[in-house]
């Protein structure tokens, strides 16, 4: 799709226009309910749902269902982020109120990192086409790696989430405070200027994010190589990740498919990554069509849904069981410990 520079204008514009307006309507701290995340979660979704739609309207049927294909892909991989911002909040000791103002300021950070990652993957295609082939491998060791993790069980990154260089050398050099200020970002000990926990934070799941970006950038690029579709199924998949992540931060352990899912997904853009590598190279390979990648995709996440649901309810009623057969031999227990007693 061909896009000229007003339209890139007027959608960053649009953008940080909606940004501006979600940040004033949550700028006070609060306790974000179940019912504000679900109607700030379907706002962003219709967003992204309206914009898709203009595309076709103004664009063209191709890049409408480049865009819902990206938009699907990057939801579901942003979902996995949520795990690790669950333990980053548990390990920073996050206040409940402060939450929603780090998740804000987190994911602008990690959009403006993911904006550089899908500018150098397009000018790196735009000059190599080769770079297909290393980053179709690179999806299908990442979704070999997936299946390996979820047959462990539990990865380790569910026990512990440990900082990345960048944030233990920010910490050494700027100093923390050692409790949180309220939204303050930084303040003075000691004559001294140094981070609040809430900076850090806010660092902490801004750069995390990036190491998601090394399969979600190319996952994306396997569907389309626009730069613009890239960027706005992007942009649309992460601004809604703040009120998803109060809305479903109960659901997540009962995802215990999820890792086979984005597997799968992974694989599959991998080998039509491979597949599209081959075709750019002369060779008479069949290329998947958007339509048929954007049924895969959505097909695979629903069973994945069902799946994990239905394994979830199981395994609860299991441990009920478990639970409901230890109780009496407990209790029979401390009955013959007080006979002995008298």
């Amino acid at each position: 799709m061909d896009v000229s520079m007003t339209l890139w204008v007027l959608t960053i514009l649009g953008l940080s226009a909606l940004i501006a307006i979600d940040f004033f309507i949550g700028r006070k701290p609060h306790d974000v309910s179940i019912k504000e995340a679900g109607i700030w979660s379907i706002v962003w979704i219709a967003l992204a749902v309206l914009f898709g739609l203009g595309l076709l309207v103004f664009g063209d049927s191709q890049a409408s269902g480049e865009f819902f294909a990206g938009f699907i892909t990057e939801k579901s991989l942003s979902v996995d982020n949520l795990f690790v911002f669950v333990l980053i909040m548990a390990k920073f000791a996050v206040p409940s109120h402060l939450q929603q103002r780090v998740l804000l300021v987190g994911v602008l950070i990690a959009l403006v990192l993911r904006a550089i990652f899908i500018a150098a993957g397009a000018a790196i295609i735009a000059s190599f086409s080769w770079v297909f082939y290393i980053f179709g491998a690179f999806l299908i060791f990442t979704a070999w790696k997936l299946i390996q993790e979820a047959r462990k069980g539990e990865d380790e990154d569910e026990d512990e989430w440990e900082e990345n260089r960048l944030l233990k050398s920010i910490e050494k050099r700027f100093g923390v405070a050692d409790r949180y200020h309220g939204t303050k970002l930084f303040i003075r000990v000691n004559g001294k200027r140094v981070l609040t926990p809430l900076m850090v934070v806010m660092l902490a799941i801004g750069t995390t994010d990036v190491l998601f970006a090394l399969d979600s950038i190319p996952a994306i690029f396997g569907l389309t190589q626009d730069p613009y579709i890239v960027f706005t199924a992007n942009a649309f998949a992460l601004m809604g990740l703040r009120q998803l992540y109060f809305l479903i931060g109960g659901l997540l352990k009962k995802l215990v498919h999820l890792s086979y899912g984005l597997s799968v997904i992974l694989g599959f853009i991998g080998v039509k990554l491979v597949l599209h590598a081959l075709h750019e190279s002369g060779v008479h390979v069949p290329e998947i069509s958007i339509p048929f990648s954007l049924a895969f995709i959505f097909g695979v996440l629903v069973v994945t849904t069902i799946t994990s649901l239905i394994a979830s309810k199981r395994q609860a009623e299991r441990e009920a069981a478990e639970s409901a057969a230890e109780a009496p031999e407990a209790e029979a227990g401390e009955t013959e410990k007080d006979s002995v007693g008298a």
